[in-house]
């Protein structure tokens, strides 16, 4: 089954409502200068919540060329499982998590996407991750923002990646889009912020239910590995 991902939280309330709904990764932003950060000590306590749950969800920090020692100290002060890195984070800078982080990548074009894969991933690695995390997260290109563009990613594009690697599919998904997305694409699993709020930093709770059932609804991730 593709997998969901609620991102840009900033409050337990959507977060416990994103888990109750079944999404499978929750995303929590320590960028400070998007309008979604959130501070460690929120976080944390947020997680500490979640993971008292019967079937919690993985908890994802996402981070914007953060230095490794930032990083690491807030995966282990909020209890993090995965850390998301968006910006020109090295593939040796990812490796040092030793699998507990994947990498955003904003191509431009196929063959642009295949060497940024073939740079941070080995195929020995991802299959024995697949079925916890995604390889590497697919968004729209942007030359200058670290997602949140408002633009489509290209879907043939990522359904050329997707046959070889098990991406996250993120760019401008909303409940109206995502079956189309899923079906076509067929990724690993899907990343969702702005297309389920009610405004910056607030989730719209029914289409946080919206866009989890509409998922759900439609093909399954198939390894293709």
């Amino acid at each position: 089954m593709t997998k969901t991902k609620i991102c840009g939280l900033t409050n337990l309330t959507d977060s416990l409502v994103a888990a109750e709904a079944g999404a499978d990764l929750l995303g929590f932003i320590f960028y400070e200068a998007s309008p979604r950060y959130v501070a460690p000590p929120t976080v944390k306590e947020i997680v500490s919540k979640i993971k008292q749950l019967a079937h919690p969800p993985s908890c994802v920090g996402v981070f914007v060329n953060s230095s490794a020692e930032a990083v690491a100290q807030t995966l282990d002060f909020c209890a993090l499982d995965l850390a998301q890195l968006h910006g020109e984070e090295s593939p040796e800078f990812v490796n040092q998590f030793q699998r507990r982080a994947y990498k955003a990548i904003r191509p431009q074009s196929l063959a642009e996407a295949e060497m940024l894969c073939t740079q941070y991933l080995k195929t020995s690695e991802v299959s024995k991750t697949s079925e916890v995390w995604p390889a590497i997260l697919l968004d729209a290109y942007h030359p200058h923002l670290y997602g949140g563009t408002g633009q489509v990613t290209d879907w043939t594009m990522a359904a050329r990646m997707a046959r070889r690697y098990p991406i996250m599919l993120a760019g401008s998904l909303t409940p109206n889009n995502i079956g189309e997305a899923v079906g076509r694409v067929q990724p690993w699993g899907v990343d969702v912020s702005s297309g389920v709020e009610a405004t910056k930093g607030k989730k719209d709770h029914q289409k946080i239910k919206l866009f989890v059932e509409a998922c759900r609804n439609f093909l399954p991730y198939k390894n293709h590995l």
